[in-house]
């Protein structure tokens, strides 16, 4: 069975990516899902593109490089390449579906390359790879995660996820979520607490950041902010329970026995029409406080990879606003706007399942996910060897004994002060 690709031409004028089944004539469009394709400029693109095959890209504008990034979205989403130059090799020819099974086979450390001359079994890797998401309240993490079980597990509209806007509550604790639902999977989702806008610039946000990304995460970690309830007891720097006598335990279902994971990649979450919308009225905090996630110096742990950018509730947009929000976002960022970004409408909250509904944004999404255990896989670092650990307990040593004479002396300071101050009250006194 062979496909091929083919530019029609219709009544408007309008070009459109048509698969055609030559063997049963069947033909498919995901024309309805190309929502850029009616967006200015659009028809610039596809001249520029179709003049000589290969699009000279010092003539591409930002925003006609948006354009070729969504077309090669949809074109892989689709599940044909044939025919093209600029994707063959990518995934292979089954779209979501060969994407797909790539992660449920996933195990981590399979996307590991040789790097700095050291083997496979001298590397430190995880059991699990760990992806956490992180962005602001409301931008559509358990949503996003809702999605991930719907295209990767399978899982229908089975909610796995509260929603703020189904529950009407935040989320308070860190939630691992087992989004291909296999016994062996190789990589697990953390759901976050959103931060707040205004909050954001507090040392305790950025601390719980740094935390995360330090100590690593647990399920049911909890997410305590300024604000909150008194009655909740606080958690110490590693975020693990000091209190385990206390009633609200079994209320909350708060427990530390859990596998501590480590970030591998963090994707960042963002609702791009709530931004965009601030930010045309003249609201800039939102902008610059996604910047400021985005750029944390917590994330540099993950060997100074970037975090993915998510971008959801982008229907609630017009095309020209999608784009527009897109652009400005990646630009406020400072990341390309068609590398390592991804405009993701979370469909299931209106009960639609995204890779009949929306295959472009399923795929987009799938990819997004194969694109983090590529991250994670070079994030790992060599295992300690017995120098290492050596060299480790020798510096709590010296450490410890630099402290004990710190004590020391500070003590004999104070009863040699103390005397003096005698014997000069004692001279007064005379």
């Amino acid at each position: 069975m062979k496909n091929h690709m083919h530019v029609c031409n219709s009544s408007s004028d309008d070009e459109k990516i048509i698969i055609s089944d030559e063997s049963s004539g069947s033909i498919s469009s995901i024309e309805p899902y190309c929502w850029w394709r009616s967006a200015a400029k659009y028809d610039e693109y596809v001249k520029l593109k179709f003049e000589g095959g290969l699009p000279d890209v010092s003539r591409l504008t930002r925003r006609m490089r948006v354009f070729k990034e969504l077309e090669r979205l949809a074109l892989l989403a689709s599940g044909n390449t044939t025919g093209t130059h600029e994707y063959q090799g990518q995934y292979s020819e089954g779209g979501v579906n060969e994407l797909r099974h790539k992660l449920l086979t996933y195990r981590s450390g399979d996307f590991w390359v040789p790097t700095g001359g050291i083997s496979k079994d001298m590397m430190d890797i995880p059991p699990v790879a760990t992806i956490l998401l992180v962005g602001f309240s409301a931008s559509g993490k358990s949503s996003l995660v809702n999605l991930m079980y719907s295209v990767l597990g399978r899982s229908g509209l089975v909610p796995f996820a509260q929603t703020s806007s189904s529950s009407g509550s935040r989320t308070m604790l860190l939630k691992e979520h087992n989004v291909v639902r296999s016994l062996r999977s190789g990589f697990c989702v953390y759901d976050s607490r959103g931060f707040d806008y205004n909050d954001f610039g507090d040392d305790s946000v950025r601390e719980e950041l740094s935390c995360w990304m330090n100590y690593g995460i647990h399920q049911n970690q909890r997410c305590l902010r300024s604000g909150d309830p008194d009655d909740i007891p606080h958690h110490n720097v590693a975020g693990d329970d000091m209190h385990d006598e206390f009633h609200t335990m079994s209320e909350y279902n708060w427990s530390s026995k859990f596998v501590r994971r480590t970030v591998n990649c963090v994707m960042l979450v963002a609702n791009m029409a709530e931004i965009y919308k601030a930010f045309k009225a003249g609201d800039s905090n939102l902008i610059e406080a996604t910047r400021q996630l985005f750029c944390s110096s917590a994330f540099r742990n993950c060997d100074d990879e970037k975090p993915i950018l998510i971008l959801t509730h982008g229907d609630m947009l017009s095309t020209e606003e999608r784009i527009e929000g897109r652009l400005k976002i990646c630009e406020s960022v400072g990341v390309s706007e068609t590398t390592g970004v991804y405009d993701i409408v979370c469909l299931t909250e209106y009960g639609f399942l995204a890779e009949e509904s929306d295959p472009v944004s399923a795929y987009a999404l799938t990819e997004a996910v194969y694109r983090a255990l590529l991250i994670s896989d070079r994030t790992h670092l060599p295992k300690k060897t017995h120098k290492d650990w050596a060299l480790l307990v020798v510096s709590w040593i010296m450490c410890f004994i630099a402290s004990l004479f710190a004590l020391i002396a500070e003590i004999c300071f104070k009863l040699g002060g103390g005397g003096r101050q005698r014997d000069h009250h004692r001279l007064l006194m005379k």
